[in-house]
């Protein structure tokens, strides 16, 4: 049995199909710098650095284009997973939102936890000695006493919000698999305001760094980046790839999924080289 109904099925292939269209409708419609001759190009001017002289020279234009496009596609990509994701949770959860603002009353003296929390992770990293794991810094924020004299009004924004239907929550932050320090203490920080604003623990609440594949392997074992070890509770505060997918529809849903995608690619190929290659 599927686990992504044939509704679903085919909410994602329009969406994507979609996707794909309009992407290669912002290439067609950009201005590529075209090389007629040395002194032609070298007297243009880019206000965005777009100029190549030695590629545009050797390279055809038509390739350069679909470069162009390939690079533009990879940027983006990662907001369809977002959708993705939303469109198969709804099918096995009572609800599920992108962007959803989580709004709240949090004591001052919680926030400041909170900051506290991320500096000594900032200084001490995910070393073995320091007895920081993702419980122990939630069990600190939630322990600040909720004092309504010094409560102020906060939001903090998911990528994607799940409510299953025994009523947990979910809080994802959909990133890439290869994030940046400043990316991973950030987004520590939004999961302990997650079980702040909250005034959860798991498992009732449970919020994550999501990466939507894994680009070492097929196993959390293969995963190499070494900052979101060292910056985040990465045992518990990240799922990776069929972690994160199964969460959201269950075990299978990575590679029927990845199914839908190869055959949109495979419909809209011929698309996409006519249109970026030659024009039509």
């Amino acid at each position: 049995m599927s686990l992504i109904t044939p509704i679903t099925q085919e909410k994602i292939r329009a969406y994507l199909e979609v996707f794909v269209e309009k992407k290669v409708e912002d290439i067609l419609q950009r201005q590529l710098p075209r090389y007629m001759d040395p002194t032609a190009y070298l007297s243009l001017v880019s206000t965005k650095g777009r100029l190549k002289p030695f590629h545009a020279a050797i390279v055809p234009e038509e390739i350069l284009r679909i470069n162009a496009f390939e690079r533009s596609f990879s940027t983006t990509l990662g907001t369809t997973f977002e959708e993705c994701a939303r469109l198969i949770a709804l099918d096995h959860h009572l609800y599920a939102e992108r962007g959803y603002d989580l709004t709240g009353k949090i004591s001052t003296t919680a926030l400041n936890e909170i900051e506290r929390q991320i500096s000594y992770f900032d200084r001490t990293g995910n070393d073995a000695t320091s007895g920081l794991t993702l419980a122990s810094m939630i069990d600190a924020v939630l322990a600040v006493p909720h004092s309504a004299d010094f409560l102020v009004q906060r939001t903090v924004r998911a990528d994607l919000y799940i409510q299953t239907k025994d009523g947990t929550e979910l809080f994802f932050e959909l990133k890439s698999p290869k994030p940046n320090k400043g990316q991973c203490l950030e987004v520590t920080q939004r999961i302990l305001r997650f079980h702040a604003l909250r005034q959860q623990n798991r498992p009732k609440v449970k919020a994550y760094f999501a990466m939507a594949y894994n680009p070492y392997g097929p196993s959390r074992d293969d995963y190499r980046w070494s900052i979101p070890k060292k910056y985040m509770p990465f045992t518990d505060g990240v799922v990776i790839g069929e972690e994160f997918w199964r969460l959201v529809g269950g075990p299978g849903t990575y590679h029927e999924l990845l199914e839908i995608y190869q055959s949109v690619g495979k419909a809209k190929s011929k698309y996409m080289i006519d249109a970026l290659a030659f024009g039509f």
